[in-house]
């Protein structure tokens, strides 16, 4: 037999089957074959929240968690946050290699000249209340400009995908820009095409008389990292979200206003709200050993610790810290970031903590430059989606052109009632 494969006994019907092992997984359709009768479906493999199932072929991100990796395309994330910028990087997720002087100038020509949103689109974002949650509006919007651009619903055309793919990472900012604004009664600023990526979405965000809004360079670089670290991150679950329902071959703003509900959820986008809850609740550094005694107790939950993949320090954990010094340095020491660090020097050094792999992730420490650059807890996600866009269309466009894809539907274990017979409502 092949070193490569599996030997399984099936013990309903004493049979031995072979099965190949690619890459190190098993096919999940090769358990079909295995039946206890004739008239049987056929096994299944049972895998709540895909915790052990791999779903596609991906060339995007690669995760080692046990040792704390993660790359794009290849590439370190350490050395893309300090070297690149985020439509550079967005490039190389995209397409697969770091662009060179001539791509990068079209590259970003091509999304400068998207971000301008149509005039109903403004009217859209005021019909939300006042006190419209941001990340809602976002859901909404991006799901709206399907009706913009019907030509997106070309999926299997490249140069319509190509021209999705520009207006989505172009606009992207603009709404988020737009809803902080709704929200402060603020009127809404266009962008400035002269500006960089992050340093427009910062002029839309803060712009007020000025004529000529130049943004701080310790935020603007702040904001180009945080993006950085934001822009991909496997299969997680807006990604496959963005994947699933793109495989119904529905329009990319459709799939990723999918994707951007999914991020809307606490246990994704909104974790670092959750940390920033969490060390306002703490209070005071005298308090982190009663917190963390009752969060050892079952008394408590600690936000910002541990994560699904990774089993070592999230290598994005380390690089927000530094951010986060750099940008308190400027706006202010938060006594959050204080209580953060305290609290991460107390759990490292806790067997509790280290023998259950729990170290910082990326929520840890984003929440708190956030918070310090004047951002509600509210905008917490939608400063998350907006990076992402470019990891949720790599993704996207991977999928559409896989050959093994179909429309995502997966099988379910039945347990309800089976032959019941109608009975009429006075009889009941």
């Amino acid at each position: 037999m092949p070193d490569d494969s599996l030997t399984v006994k099936d013990n309903r019907p004493g049979k031995t089957y072979e099965i190949p092992i690619t890459d190190g997984t098993v096919r999940a359709i090769d358990f079909r074959q295995m039946k206890a009768s004739e008239d049987d479906f056929g096994l299944m493999t049972y895998d709540p929240a895909f915790t052990n199932t791999a779903s596609c072929r991906s060339e995007v991100t690669f995760i080692d968690g046990d040792v704390g990796i993660l790359e794009y395309r290849g590439y370190p994330i350490e050395q893309l946050a300090e070297q690149s910028t985020y439509l550079e990087t967005a490039f190389l997720i995209l397409y697969g290699h770091l662009p060179n002087k001539q791509e990068l100038e079209e590259w970003t020509h091509n999304i400068t000249y998207h971000t301008m949103l149509h005039e109903n689109i403004k009217k859209f974002v005021e019909g939300f209340r006042y006190d419209a949650h941001p990340m809602g509006m976002i859901v909404g919007t991006v799901g709206a400009l399907s009706t913009f651009y019907p030509d997106a619903r070309h999926i299997d055309d490249p140069e319509s995908r190509e021209m999705q793919t520009w207006r989505l990472i172009a606009k992207m900012p603009t709404l988020a820009a737009f809803c902080y604004r709704h929200n402060r009664g603020l009127p809404y600023v266009y962008p400035d095409n002269e500006l960089t990526y992050a340093g427009n979405f910062l002029n839309m965000l803060w712009r007020m008389g000025e004529t000529d809004y130049k943004p701080d360079p310790v935020l603007e670089k702040a904001i180009n990292v945080l993006f950085i670290l934001h822009a991909d991150h496997e299969q997680n679950c807006s990604a496959n979200a963005m994947r699933a329902v793109g495989s119904s071959k529905t329009d990319p703003y459709s799939a990723t206003a999918a994707a951007a509900a999914a991020l809307y959820g606490p246990l994704h986008g909104g974790a670092n709200e959750e940390v920033i809850h969490m060390l306002t609740e703490i209070g005071d550094k005298k308090r982190i050993p009663e917190f963390v005694q009752k969060f050892k107790s079952g008394e408590g939950r600690l936000m910002g610790f541990g994560h699904r993949v990774y089993k070592n320090y999230d290598p994005r954990a380390k690089i927000i810290k530094r951010t986060a010094e750099e940008v308190l340095d400027l706006t202010g020491r938060n006594p959050l970031l204080d209580i953060a660090m305290e609290l991460e020097r107390i759990a490292l050094e806790d067997e509790y903590f280290v023998s259950r792999k729990l170290y910082p992730n990326v929520d840890f420490y984003s929440g708190i430059i956030y918070q310090a650059l004047g951002f509600p807890v509210e905008m917490f996600p939608v400063l998350f989606a907006i990076p992402r866009t470019a990891g949720w269309l790599a993704q996207w466009r991977e999928m559409v052109v896989d050959p093994e894809q179909k429309i995502a539907r997966p099988r379910q274990i039945y347990t309800g009632d089976r032959g019941l017979k109608y009975v009429p409502i006075g009889k009941r």
